[in-house]
């Protein structure tokens, strides 16, 4: 049911209408069977608009909606009236939604804000009626310009989550029991590897009602940046998250081998994501005494904040909101 409930990629053929065709007509009244050109313009086709919505989360609605067809403008008449429009498409996407040709895999459009519209496919201009084209020199043009076609083609829509905090780490990490400890969201949560198929977010309340949106996303196994486990699939959502929180178990047999994968991971995808916040937080702590803490300390990178927490005992969780909110109010810096 999980993976029913979350699409973050459709594929849609999507055409824009066509533009309506300028009239060619003549003026004919009682008395001056040639009173001059009136054919009117055409109307223009019907654009494919997309709108952000804050109220969504997944492009679910759209999964069966494989074509999506802008009407045609509609012809000029005489008397020099305009022919209507075509009726526009709007399609509703979450924040975060990004369009691209399936083709070329250029990005074309990019939805960040609530009730953002982009004209995505504009619809094709109405053709100029004969009216138009009347000169001193040429008072009975018998020309007029067909409709400009509408755009068509196949169109991919891909969603990237948008949070303020990404957990990053290794199936049963602990990254579901930490986002249900600190917000009101309830992932699913159990001891075997990609319990979380999906993103999942939750508010997590800060001091003076302040809040930040942390997202749990997939598991990261090695080799997920060339498809392995979920591959693209979770590595794609880390992209809009300025900081990424990694979180270690403390039973991890080498806690620096350990973030050191999951960093190599996330540098084969895309270089970009060291440019990120990047904060430690060592899950499970309750079972360590201070000796084992401070030895955990040393084996991790100097440079990068950490923190010991245990989402079940409640242990360092102000701490870690308190490091969080701090980072995600610094300039960020680049990781070797």
């Amino acid at each position: 049911m999980e993976k029913s409930n979350f699409v973050d990629q459709i594929r849609v053929f999507c055409k824009s209408g066509h533009g309506g065709a300028g009239s060619k007509h003549f003026m004919r009244t009682k008395f001056n069977a040639l009173a001059g050109p009136d054919g009117g313009d055409g109307g223009r086709g019907g654009h494919i608009i997309l709108r952000g919505s804050k109220d969504l989360w997944t492009l679910l609605h759209l999964r069966y909606y494989k074509n999506v067809l802008a009407e045609n403008g509609e012809g000029g008449s005489g008397n020099n009236c305009t022919g209507r429009f075509g009726k526009d498409i709007i399609i509703e996407v979450p924040l975060g939604t990004i369009a691209r040709d399936e083709e070329t895999s250029q990005k074309e459009v990019e939805i960040l804000e609530d009730g953002q519209e982009v004209v995505w496919l504009k619809g094709g201009r109405g053709g100029l009626g004969n009216a138009s084209f009347a000169t001193p020199t040429n008072q009975a043009p018998e020309h007029a310009q067909p409709g400009e076609p509408g755009v068509e083609g196949w169109k991919v829509l891909e969603l990237k989550v948008l949070a303020d905090v990404g957990l990053v780490g290794f199936p049963n990490a602990g990254k579901s029991t930490l986002l249900s400890a600190i917000s009101a969201a309830r992932p699913k949560i159990a001891d075997y590897a990609f319990t979380t198929l999906t993103p999942q977010l939750g508010m997590v309340e800060y001091r003076d009602d302040l809040s930040f949106c942390m997202a749990d996303l997939p598991g990261i196994i090695e080799g997920a940046a060339e498809g392995k486990g979920l591959g693209y699939r979770f590595l794609r959502h880390i992209e809009r998250n300025p900081v990424l929180l990694f979180l270690i178990p403390a039973d991890s047999a080498d806690h620096h081998r350990e973030f050191d994968i999951l960093v190599k991971e996330l540098e084969k995808y895309n270089p970009e994501l060291l440019h990120k916040q990047f904060v430690i937080a060592i899950s499970k702590s309750d079972m360590l005494d201070d000796e084992l803490k401070a030895a955990i300390s040393r084996e991790l990178p100097a440079g990068i904040p950490h923190v010991f927490i245990s989402s079940v005992t409640q242990q360092g969780l102000t701490a870690l909101k308190d490091l969080l909110w701090q980072v995600l109010h610094e300039e960020p810096k680049s990781h070797p």
